[in-house]
C-alpha cells in the first residue's frame, strides 16, 4: 500500500529540513519537533464545555480535560482519552481538536488523560495512570456528568496500545463495565517484524 500523499508530503518537508527521524532525537528534542505538527490538527471546533483539572493518580496527581459536546447533558456517554505518542511524546493540549470533534459527533463527555510518558517514568506507569483515570471517571460520573453504564476508552498509537490494555484489565479484574474501544491505529503487535 502506498503512503498517503499528505504524509508523504510531510515526510518528505521534514527531510529537506534537516530534520532528524523522531526516534533518532532526544526525548526533549522529540517533544519539542512533535509541538509542531499541532498546527496540522486544524482550528479546534467549539463546544459546550471544556474543563481542565487533576484527578488523584498512583504518582500523583493526573491532568485530564473533560469536553461536554455542543448540545451539552446532564448525564451522557463518556470516552475515555488516552493520546498517542509513543509512550513518549504527546499531551493533552496535542489532541485537542480530536477531543472537541469526538465529543461533537459522538454526543459524548470525552475525558482526556496526560499519563506520564517515558523515559523519565517507566513501564507500568503510563498504563497506571490511564487505568486510574477510568476508575476515576467510574466513580464520579455523578459530578462530571456521565452515565457511567455507557463508559468507553479510545487513542491513537500508543493510545490505542493504552485503552486496549485498560480493557483488558477492566474485563480481568472485574473494572468498569466498558462498552466500546476507540482504537486509531493502536500499537497491538509487538514483533517488530515490519519495514515501519
Amino acid at each position: 500500500m502506498p503512503i498517503d500523499p499528505i504524509a508523504a508530503g510531510l515526510l518528505q518537508q521534514m527531510a529537506e529540513a534537516g530534520m532528524p527521524p523522531l526516534n533518532e532525537m532526544s526525548p526533549a528534542d522529540a517533544r519539542q519537533a512533535a509541538e509542531g505538527f499541532r498546527a496540522l490538527a486544524g482550528e479546534p471546533e467549539p463546544v459546550a464545555d471544556v474543563t481542565d483539572r487533576t484527578i488523584p493518580g498512583p504518582g500523583g496527581d493526573i491532568p485530564v480535560r473533560i469536553y461536554t459536546p455542543a448540545g451539552g447533558g446532564s448525564s451522557l456517554p463518556c470516552l475515555v482519552y488516552y493520546h498517542g505518542g509513543g509512550w513518549v511524546l504527546g499531551d493533552i493540549e496535542g489532541v485537542d481538536t480530536i477531543c472537541r470533534a469526538v465529543a461533537n459527533r459522538a454526543g459524548c463527555k470525552v475525558v482526556s488523560v496526560e499519563y506520564r510518558l517515558a523515559p523519565e517514568h517507566k513501564f507500568p506507569a503510563p498504563f497506571d495512570d490511564c487505568y486510574a483515570a477510568l476508575e476515576w471517571v467510574a466513580a464520579n460520573g455523578d459530578g462530571i456528568g456521565v452515565d457511567t453504564s455507557k463508559l468507553a476508552v479510545g487513542g491513537d498509537s500508543a493510545g490505542g496500545n493504552l485503552a486496549a490494555a485498560v480493557a483488558i484489565k477492566a474485563r480481568d479484574d472485574g473494572g468498569p463495565a466498558l462498552r466500546h474501544q476507540l482504537l486509531v491505529y493502536p500499537v497491538t503487535n509487538h514483533s517488530y517484524g515490519t519495514e515501519s
